[in-house]
């Protein structure tokens, strides 16, 4: 019998573990979660296996080859733009000539698919949907039958109070060829959505059977976590590779433990790693090959793929770290943060909970990243440069950071000052400002909004308004793309490095205060700063001998930003 696997998802809600990579090809106890599809195919007697690509197939291709290696045969059949679902099998239609079996590459389950062929040629079906039951369906697919497996309804993720039953789609179908005949070729087409709503207002025979067993769909990283947990403990019966040592822990071949490492099963520990003299490996830890583990690290209910390198008193707690991350000595990564691959943790740098920080990423050493890195290379420590703190508009200076630095900014100055906030006429500069203020606002400091000018007025107004200090926002003149965020202290200069340093630590720890709802001041607008601000320019010349020297003037500036000067 004929089965087509599906792998041609993206996987955005599993990134980053997806960046770079097709979802079925995410590793699963080691191994691709894929291979477990294809063992469980083998399983039962399906070894005519087509394919179904769109996202980076080459991986897969080259991976699988023709399925020799795993004793079946393979052929793939690639979209070349998304069909859905039922549109990609329809893009195999010449491979099925026969009753065939679809099932989706990046799930994980020891169903008995040959019950559900069994069941299906009984009943006489068209299609038969594989059914399970679930604790907490509202994620899933439900799927209400007659008591002869007759489907008689379909609720895609209800609310609470639609739900009405616990059985849910696994996603694998039992299907006649007949039934290509109502996907439309070409063209975006879904089981779930379009076909099987079809085939039941046409009163076809579809039917749901219930298997007993595991199923997991790994939709997302929570899901990914948990699939590798319950793998090692038992619940799924898979394949693990390596050789069992004791009880619950297996290790790869040419792994070197050192004697004084402490193991507590269940783990995996894959083919030549080296755990150094003291670590600890607590249980439902997953640790793939060729990683290498320094004297006194810890890793805790924690998944690391291939190469992944852990410095000596490095701490991992309920963490996934990506191909070739680097942990250096005495860093943490707490519960539910994901690293991508190649990137580097530099020495004494923590990972706050639930934070994603993208591949090929530096965090600089003793740093705090308590919120997700995406975009540019890097997280550093040291924010502050020549110019303020300047970076790229809305990727390394966004919204949240913004908010963040100016409650830093007041929490170091200390609680109720009076603070200003300008920006110059672009919108960018316009939107990071609004952040600074709500966030020196959030802590309860009485903010003075001077609207759009330039640095030396927002320098005045500082002084003359008696306060304790300002941000000003503007477009870097270096680069056009980049923001630079001016700090002025109560007399109208630059903050000093020891200042800097200040508000950075406390960022970086975010050690400040929160506001409560009694203490948020309303912000203030000033007007007549322009004219005051020109008085004193007036004030400091000598107007009448630049009269009489008839110089003359040159004016170059930008009239966008400065017309009104």
């Amino acid at each position: 019998m004929k089965t087509i696997i599906m792998a041609g998802g993206e996987g955005s809600r599993l990134r980053p573990i997806t960046c770079g990579r097709p979802k079925p090809m995410v590793p699963v106890a080691n191994r691709p979660v894929m291979t477990h599809i294809v063992d469980l195919l083998k399983r039962y007697g399906f070894v005519d296996i087509g394919v179904t690509l769109h996202y980076k197939p080459e991986f897969i291709r080259d991976y699988f080859d023709n399925g020799a290696e795993y004793r079946v045969n393979m052929q793939y059949f690639t979209e070349e733009a998304p069909l859905g679902t039922a549109g990609s099998v329809k893009n195999a239609q010449t491979f099925l000539d026969q009753t065939f079996l679809v099932i989706s590459s990046d799930a994980l389950t020891d169903l008995d698919l040959s019950r559900a062929v069994d069941f299906h040629r009984r009943q006489g079906a068209m299609a038969t949907l594989v059914l399970t039951r679930v604790s907490c369906p509202l994620e899933y697919g439900v799927v209400i039958t007659r008591p002869d497996g007759v489907i008689t309804r379909f609720l895609e993720k209800p609310a609470w109070g639609e739900v009405f039953s616990d059985t849910v789609n696994t996603g694998i179908y039992v299907l006649e060829p007949e039934v290509l005949d109502y996907i439309p070729p070409g063209q975006i087409f879904d089981f779930s959505k379009d076909l099987f709503p079809l085939l039941l207002r046409e009163k076809k025979p579809l039917f749901g059977v219930v298997l007993p067993g595991y199923w997991c769909d790994i939709g997302n990283l929570q899901q990914y976590v948990q699939a590798h947990q319950d793998v090692l403990a038992g619940r799924v019966q898979t394949a693990i590779p390596g050789r069992e040592a004791a009880s619950g822990i297996w290790f790869g071949e040419g792994a070197d433990i050192h004697p004084g490492a402490c193991i507590q099963g269940p783990v995996l520990i894959g083919d030549g790693c080296c755990l150094g003299a003291g670590v600890q490996v607590a249980p439902y830890t997953t640790i793939g090959d060729g990683c290498l583990i320094q004297e006194q690290a810890s890793v805790k209910r924690s998944v690391l793929w291939n190469n992944v390198y852990l410095g000596a008193g490095a701490a991992l707690r309920g963490a996934v770290l990506c191909s070739r991350v680097q942990v250096r000595a005495n860093s943490e990564v707490y519960e539910g943060a994901v690293i991508g691959s190649d990137s580097v943790l530099a020495e004494r740098s923590v990972v706050r909970p639930d934070v994603k920080i993208w591949p090929n990423k530096l965090v600089e050493s003793s740093s705090v990243v308590n919120s997700s890195l995406v975009w540019g290379a890097r997280w550093p420590k040291k924010i502050f440069g020549t110019e303020g703190v300047t970076g790229l508009f809305n990727i390394e200076v966004t919204v949240e950071f913004a908010c963040r630095l100016g409650a830093a900014f007041c929490a170091a100055l200390g609680t109720g000052v009076k603070m200003a906030v300008s920006a110059d006429s672009y919108p960018p500069s316009q939107v990071i400002k609004e952040a600074l203020a709500s966030g020196m606002q959030s802590i309860g400091a009485k903010v003075y909004d001077l609207g759009a000018v330039i640095t030396p007025l927002h320098r005045f107004a500082v002084r003359s308004l008696k306060l304790r200090g300002g941000v000003h926002v503007k477009i870097s003149h270096r680069r056009p793309d980049q923001v630079s965020l001016i700090f002025i202290n109560e007399k109208g200069g630059n903050l000093s490095r020891v200042m800097e340093r200040k508000v950075e630590n406390i960022l970086l720890r975010e050690d400040f205060p929160r506001a409560d709802i009694v203490r948020v001041q309303p912000r203030e607008f000033v007007s007549g700063m322009l004219e005051s601000y020109l008085q004193a320019l007036l004030q400091e010349v000598d107007a009448a001998s630049i009269r009489e020297a008839r110089l003359r003037l040159i004016m170059a500036y930008n009239p966008h930003n400065l017309d009104s000067f």
